[in-house]
């Protein structure tokens, strides 16, 4: 619908703040009282909007989790690819949607509506991160998932908080750390003599 991809867009480019029933309206080109029309509220609306711009980069993540192939891969590789899936190159309007990524994770403790479509979101990025380890040999168990989602996010939020011009970075770092204690390496089969 028009009005949750404008809510989407807005949301991506200046945050919550953005998202405004006129400023939706205006960016769909629909009259302003679609909006309410068709929404119980703005948070309703906010809401779509949060599952559609999660339901997008999903679907960009799985596209390039299909080009990773089968093969053990060493520490640096294997965080080098979660880095691209999680945290994405940091350039321009990219790093406003990793910022209204994070806008979102903060305000769904508050928001009743947004808890939901972030608990969904965040199983679909749990398997996705681990069908990037099983492709690179390591091994998947959930708490090593969530203990490297939280690295990653910790370290993102923190840079960005601190205006660090690069959070990839600091998440690469953090990351290199933890990579061979939440996943490690599948055990190498020995040769049969």
């Amino acid at each position: 619908m028009a009005l949750v991809e404008a809510a989407a867009d807005l949301m991506l480019e200046g945050g919550f703040e953005a998202v405004r029933h006129r400023a939706v309206a205006q960016r769909a080109g629909l009259p302003l009282a679609s909006t309410t029309y068709y929404f119980e509220s703005l948070d309703d609306l906010i809401a779509r909007a949060v599952e559609l711009s999660g339901s997008r980069e999903m679907d960009a993540m799985r596209a390039r989790i299909d080009e990773i192939t089968q093969a053990d891969r060493d520490a640096a590789a294997v965080v080098e690819l979660i880095i691209e899936l999680l945290v994405g190159p940091i350039e321009g309007a990219a790093r406003e949607h990793l910022i209204a990524r994070y806008e979102c994770f903060i305000a769904s403790a508050r928001h009743p509506q947004l808890q939901e479509v972030q608990r969904r979101l965040r199983i679909q990025f749990d398997d996705a991160l681990g069908e990037v380890l099983r492709r690179s040999g390591r091994q998947v168990r959930q708490e090593g998932l969530r203990r490297l989602i939280c690295v990653v996010d910790g370290a993102v939020v923190g840079a960005l908080s601190e205006s660090d011009p690069d959070p990839e970075q600091l998440a690469r770092e953090m990351l290199s750390e933890v990579i061979d204690v939440a996943a490690p390496p599948l055990p190498q089969e020995e040769p049969e003599p």
